[in-house]
């Protein structure tokens, strides 16, 4: 299974994944869902892993009336594919052809979210991705060191979106995130809840301040 994924597509492929294990493609994940796929990919979980863990939790009987409404539910069947494979098989790199993401359609998103960063004030930033979108011949050879200097960059504009926020906008993330959490702290461990808060509040922050994202899974 593993060979056949796209790797850059992760946020997809688990979504997909799971709406068909769950047996509709009309379910929309929530917000917590999308940090958790994210805090996945941040801890380095294999997108194969994801994948198995969901048919795994899939595969345990439940009684009739309960109803998978969130990815948490898998999270424990996740976290064992994950040890498994990591015990049983050396952790594959992710993959750095570029052919898995065509160089005409990484060079427009990066034009483009320079172009976004520009108009929210984050010049810097902008012409960073802009020279990166100007020299993509030579960038477009290696996609995991683009993808590091495109994560360091998300870093930066986060450090400065967060002094755009209020104390009352703080608080107000906070809020939104603990009554989100809330019906899945139980099937998560310290370290797990950590980097899920973490992937949770960027996103918002994210989102509330209108400023794209810059890594490459969200070219999809």
């Amino acid at each position: 299974m593993g060979e056949e994924l796209n790797y850059f597509n992760y946020f997809t492929e688990a979504e997909e994944h799971f709406q068909k294990a769950r047996g509709t493609s009309l379910f929309l994940m929530s917000p917590i869902d999308w940090a958790l796929v994210e805090s996945w990919k941040a801890a380095g979980v294999p997108l194969e892993a994801v994948l198995r863990g969901i048919d795994d939790a899939f595969s345990r009987k439940r009684p009739k009336f309960q109803q998978v409404n969130s990815l948490s539910y898998c999270s424990q069947a996740i976290k064992k594919a994950a040890d498994d494979m990591a015990r049983n098989r050396p952790a594959k790199a992710a993959p750095t052809n570029e052919d898995s993401l065509p160089q005409d359609r990484v060079q427009a998103y990066l034009a483009a979210n320079s172009e976004a960063l520009r108009t929210r004030g984050f010049a810097e930033e902008a012409a960073s991705l802009a020279a990166l979108a100007a020299g993509i011949d030579a960038v477009h050879t290696d996609l995991e060191a683009l993808e590091q200097r495109l994560t360091a960059l998300e870093e930066r504009v986060l450090a400065r979106a967060r002094l755009q926020l209020t104390e009352a906008d703080l608080v107000a993330l906070r809020q939104d995130l603990e009554a989100q959490l809330k019906p899945h702290r139980s099937r998560m461990g310290a370290a797990e809840l950590a980097l899920l808060e973490k992937s949770f509040l960027d996103r918002q922050l994210f989102e509330k301040l209108a400023v794209p994202r810059l890594s490459l899974f969200f070219l999809y």
